[in-house]
């Protein structure tokens, strides 16, 4: 039996090996699209420098994809692969670790925009984002905020300051930064997030919600036509911000929290009792053991405070095979029916994939979000996550579109497995693309080579 289930597997990757990947979805394509973006970046240095500003971007990013611990390790990538570097990421002059942050430290954040576009450009070009639609053709944008780094020692004027009872300050940086996603769906595209500073000139923090109104306005700008629906935790479902998603013609799904909303939940236990509100459970199709029981409300005025505002609310109760109960609510601009409410819920309870398939895989499968790269005197910091959330859009459009990144991460099994391949690869072997490196680590050195 070992013997046929080796044969056969042998027989499909030998099928495989001539495979040619996507002409514009592989890493290769999507990595030059970003070069051609860096070199349009107006270069304020001299025009002698000997490291040009897209070489330096480049190398950032290159340290980001292969997921290297530190500036110190990639320095010693480019003194030991200086040649693979080169031929995969088409550099000329690599920087050390201190030209790095000398040269990208005051590039404006939005320099870094045009990237994140063309990318989802090439997405939506191969047909693959619509995969992506959820409900009546819009897609889910789930976003949140969340820290990158803090430290009571050391600071750079990026920094927010926080001073705690016993009088020393915490120095921290977050951002606010938003993905696609979809339920059933461990992919997820992030788009430009936005960094939540200190302001210029001030004392003031900069805080969540400025940095989410912020955001809106330039994904709206970027994104003029596309069908979205935000979904974002219960911090999020406040008259206000509610107010600004509307202005922005975006749809929502926001979590809301009885305590939060006494008014608006006092009034669904009334319509309740009254017969008003609407009522339906059922068991799950593919979870025999598995209960729903959904509770909603639609044209409910959300507080007294917005007495213009008129949300729809929903509670939904899952109940699982032990008899334990767990508990969501909502509040949507969509209108609730008994054939739409599964979906509803789904899309809202799917907020979790920013956390969960976003900054928890940053933050703990090889990117390194939280590690100090470098703080720098101006944006360096800013600069760093930005690319390493590049870097993470690639490898997500790869595993999306790219038949050949799947392959390698079956191979691998688990993506710290497969960055540690990939890294390993380019430390082994001369090679001219990430393709090669990825068919190396999918087919073996001998077949890989021969295409």
């Amino acid at each position: 039996m070992k013997l046929s289930a080796y044969n056969t597997s042998k027989a499909l990757t030998l099928t495989l090996a001539g495979r040619k990947v996507r002409k514009h979805l592989n890493a290769d394509s999507l990595l030059a699209a970003i070069r051609q973006d860096f070199q349009k970046i107006p270069d304020s240095r001299g025009a002698n420098s000997k490291i040009t500003l897209d070489d330096a971007l480049m190398s950032a990013l290159a340290m980001f994809q292969l997921k290297d611990q530190s500036l110190l390790a990639f320095d010693k990538r480019r003194s030991e692969e200086d040649h693979n570097l080169r031929s995969v990421y088409g550099l000329s002059n690599i920087p050390c670790d201190s030209q790095m942050r000398t040269i990208l430290d005051p590039l404006p954040l939005s320099a870094l925009r045009a990237p994140f576009l063309s990318v989802f450009r090439q997405i939506q070009r191969g047909k693959d984002f619509e995969k992506m639609a959820y409900y009546d053709g819009h897609y889910l944008l789930s976003g949140d905020g969340t820290g990158f780094y803090s430290s009571e020692k050391v600071s750079s004027p990026y920094c927010m300051g926080k001073k705690s009872r016993n009088g020393k300050i915490l120095y921290h940086q977050q951002m606010y930064a938003a993905c696609f996603v979809k339920p059933g769906s461990k992919v997820v595209i992030p788009v430009f997030p936005e960094m939540i500073t200190q302001n210029d000139g001030t004392s003031k923090n900069d805080c969540e919600r400025n940095a989410a109104k912020r955001f809106f306005k330039d994904f709206r700008r970027e994104h003029p036509h596309l069908k979205v629906i935000v979904v974002e935790d219960a911090l999020s479902s406040n008259g206000p911000h509610i107010k600004e998603l509307k202005n922005h013609d975006l749809r929502f799904i926001l979590g809301a929290k009885p305590k939060d909303h006494k008014a608006l939940f006092k009034e669904l236990d009334r319509a309740t009792n009254e017969g008003r509100a609407s009522e339906i459970q059922f068991l799950d199709p593919e979870d025999q053991k598995t209960g729903h029981i959904f509770k909603y409300l639609n044209n409910v005025l959300l507080n007294q405070s917005h007495p213009d505002l008129l949300v729809n609310v929903l509670e939904y109760y899952q109940v699982n095979k032990k008899g334990k109960v767990t508990e969501f609510s909502w509040v949507t601009d969509i209108e609730i029916t008994d054939d739409n409410v599964y979906q509803l819920m789904r899309a809202g309870r799917a907020r979790w994939k920013i956390e969960n398939e976003t900054f928890n895989t940053l933050k703990n499968q090889g990117y390194n979000l939280g590690h100090n790269y470098g703080l720098g005197k101006k944006n360096l910091s800013g600069i760093f996550t930005i690319l390493m959330m590049l870097a993470f859009l690639v490898d997500q459009a790869q595993q999306l579109s790219c038949w050949l990144f799947q392959a390698a991460l079956i191979k691998g099994r688990i993506k710290r497995t497969l960055w540690e391949l990939i890294r390993s690869t380019i430390q082994l072997f001369e090679v001219d693309s990430m393709e090669r490196v990825l068919r190396i680590i999918v087919f073996g050195s001998k077949e890989a080579f021969k295409t």
